[in-house]
């Protein structure tokens, strides 16, 4: 009689060698009798495939996979997501993450993501978050975490390969990266006075939207940028057409891009728009896409077009801040002009900040987030990519010396423009380059934007009085002018033959009207 088969617990690197094995077409008999394991285990591995190379691709690539043995999920799934990325991204930039850093993170993304439940960002929460993701104890010590230089230098040299062996041209070489974006922000003191910002009236912004931004690396060729929000289509798209918009729009309930969207981007727009360019510039229909690690993406063997011309490659990780192209500026640079355009429209519809918070829209922000796209400058993006072709010359993006002009700018202007005088440049310059939703950016709450357009409400006219209003017979009134601009402004929204220009040009007469509208009502009380 046969004894009892020794219990063996796989690592997540096991099931990955099985996976490997498998493709290989290694039998499930003899992977049983190597592993020590059951036919049926090994058959469930193959059934759980995708699932275990997911988490494999979002576990720290040093320790991640090789010692973790479950994949049992938080029970705060988007909140473990954000946290994974966000400390990738302080690992690649060098800085330093204690466990109270790590802690209080957790917190402020739980509360700026609006969710629900009794969470306690505890010490035991920090272990099995560690534990989860394979991060060493050394790294909760507060020690600095730098790039991985040897890394990068040695991907470079192999791209450089790469790229001479396909004999593929700057043209042929694309970069993307994403971000996110609180797009309900403004300095707070431009807002309100000190005093008056601890009121229950205002809390952090929550308006989060995912921007992707995709360029080759001559900066000539910048796809539309790739826009992620919760909703499938939010209130603000009312009689929107989305193939209308200036951006590519998608929806999805994480904190990320995910697999399936971005393969969608992938297939739907990055190749079509990629060939379409070659062909237009005598080139062989023929790249590569640069994506960084950890990919949140499918694998590279997956992610490639019919023909398989158009292929992607990605970053080893822990390399993102030394040579990631986007990440050498060209996502700030956008972050930066978007906070301008919308600082300047504030100050040009000249109206209190309450009433431009609740007129403010998402549809606003992907048109202003697009003309911020549209600004930044080709030779911006060459120069970033100048880690991985040292030949290119320059710095990236918007030096030290061109923001701190900018900020002392319209510090200036905001001390002289009504409720923002309380900006100073040290408030302007934190904005420009702050991350997330932190002090510097506040908002109305719900309630109050409520009680605000109960009040609008309040104030409206009867339907006949504003039936006379609109005869075009009679004088027009800025009411009655910014009804139609919003009328017809919905209308272009749903015309797929009208340009980006003019939808722009009547944004910008809006704002006028607005302001008008704003200096008129003043002049009344």
């Amino acid at each position: 009689m046969l004894g009892k088969r020794k219990r063996v617990v796989l690592t997540i690197k096991d099931k990955l060698d099985i996976i490997k094995k498998l493709e290989e077409g290694i039998s499930f008999k003899k992977l049983s009798v190597v592993y020590g394991i059951g036919e049926s285990t090994v058959r469930d591995i193959k059934k759980n495939k995708e699932r275990i190379i997911s988490y494999a691709n979002n576990s720290d690539p040093t320790s991640g996979v090789s010692k973790r043995k479950s994949m049992k999920s938080s029970t705060y799934e988007e909140l473990d997501r954000v946290m994974i990325e966000w400390f990738n991204q302080q690992k690649t930039d060098g800085i330093p993450v204690s466990g109270t850093i790590c802690a209080k993170q957790a917190k402020f993304f739980f509360d700026a993501l609006g969710m629900e439940g009794d969470f306690n960002a505890s010490s035991g929460w920090l272990t099995r978050f560690k534990q989860r993701h394979g991060i060493p104890k050394a790294a909760g010590k507060g020690t600095k975490l730098k790039g991985d230089e040897t890394a990068a230098s040695e991907f470079c040299g192999n791209f450089q390969e790469f790229v001479e062996r396909e004999n593929l041209q700057p043209e042929q070489i694309y970069g993307a990266d994403q971000t996110g974006l609180f797009w309900k922000c403004l300095p707070s003191r431009t807002l309100l006075l000190e005093t008056e910002q601890s009121t229950s009236g205002y809390r952090s912004s929550r308006e989060r939207i995912i921007i992707m931004c995709c360029a080759n690396a001559t900066g000539l060729h910048k796809l539309n940028l790739c826009v992620v929000g919760k909703a499938k289509k939010p209130r603000a798209f009312k009689g929107t057409d989305l193939s209308n918009l200036p951006v590519t729009y998608f929806s999805q309930k994480g904190a990320w891009i995910e697999q399936s969207v971005f393969r969608q981007w992938f297939d739907r727009y990055f190749v079509p728009q990629v060939q379409k360019h070659l062909k237009s510039k005598g080139l062989l229909e023929k790249a590569v896409l640069l994506l960084d690690f950890p990919p949140p993406h499918p694998n590279e063997e997956v992610l490639s077009s019919d023909d398989g011309r158009i292929i992607v490659k990605y970053l080893p990780p822990n390399v993102t801040s030394l040579i990631q192209p986007m990440s050498q500026g060209v996502l700030a640079t956008v972050k930066r002009y978007y906070r301008v355009g919308l600082l300047q429209k504030y100050m040009d519809e000249g109206i209190d900040p309450k009433m431009f918070w609740k007129n403010l829209t998402v549809l606003d922000a992907i048109y202003e987030v697009s003309r911020a796209w549209n600004m930044v400058k080709s030779s911006t993006i060459t120069k970033a990519w100048k880690k991985l072709f040292p030949s290119h010359e320059g710095n990236s993006g918007m030096n030290i010396e061109e923001g701190a002009i900018l900020a002392a700018n319209l510090a200036t202007l905001l001390q002289n423009t009504e409720d923002c005088e309380h900006a100073d440049i040290e408030n302007i310059d934190q904005w420009f380059d702050s991350r997330s939703n932190d002090s510097s950016c506040q908002v109305l709450t719900d309630s109050e934007g409520a009680e605000d357009q109960g009040r609008a409400t309040e104030r409206k006219t009867p339907g006949k009085t504003r039936k006379t209003e609109l005869n075009p017979e009679k004088h027009i009134s800025h009411k009655a002018a910014l009804e139609w601009t919003e009328n017809l402004l919905g209308y272009l929204e749903q015309q797929d033959d009208m340009l980006l220009s003019d939808k722009l040009v009547l944004r910008r007469l809006r704002t006028i009207i607005r302001r008008k509208h704003k200096i008129q009502n003043n002049k009344s009380y």
